[in-house]
């Protein structure tokens, strides 16, 4: 098994669209007008409309409704990105910190509530965990 996309479903499309590509400086593919993925080395990040939960049945999904996923991007400098973010990003929830277990992270809220990390292993056995 290989988890290869996470999908986030929000009423605004183009805001959240549009968030994304400047947090990660990778441009957005439109599949729809409704959806649309941002591809990384690592997994796909796909955003698709309310909307699009028809397909699956009523009330599957809601949008600015996640209160347990974190969205985490490596970077490798996360004191330039928080630098880079800040007339971005509209709700800070943590300034760059160094945490416990070796990683160096910001932590803020997207358009739609969800928590985003970025972080840089800066220990050596976080810099070990991620080699390779």
């Amino acid at each position: 098994m290989d988890l290869v996309s996470i999908r986030m479903i929000t009423a605004d499309l183009e805001r959240t669209l549009r968030f994304y590509e400047q947090v990660t400086e990778v441009q957005a593919v439109r599949y729809t007008p409704l959806f649309a993925e941002l591809t990384f080395p690592s997994f796909t990040l796909a955003i698709g409309h309310a909307q699009t939960t028809q397909l699956f049945g009523a009330d599957v999904a809601r949008p600015a409704d996640n209160h347990t996923v974190i969205i985490e991007f490596k970077v490798d400098d996360v004191d330039r990105e928080y630098d880079r973010l800040r007339p971005v990003v509209g709700e800070w929830v943590q300034q760059p910190t160094t945490m416990p277990w070796g990683n160096r992270s910001i932590l803020f809220r997207d358009p739609d509530g969800n928590l985003v990390n970025l972080f840089t292993p800066v220990t050596e056995e976080a810099i070990k965990k991620f080699a390779g």
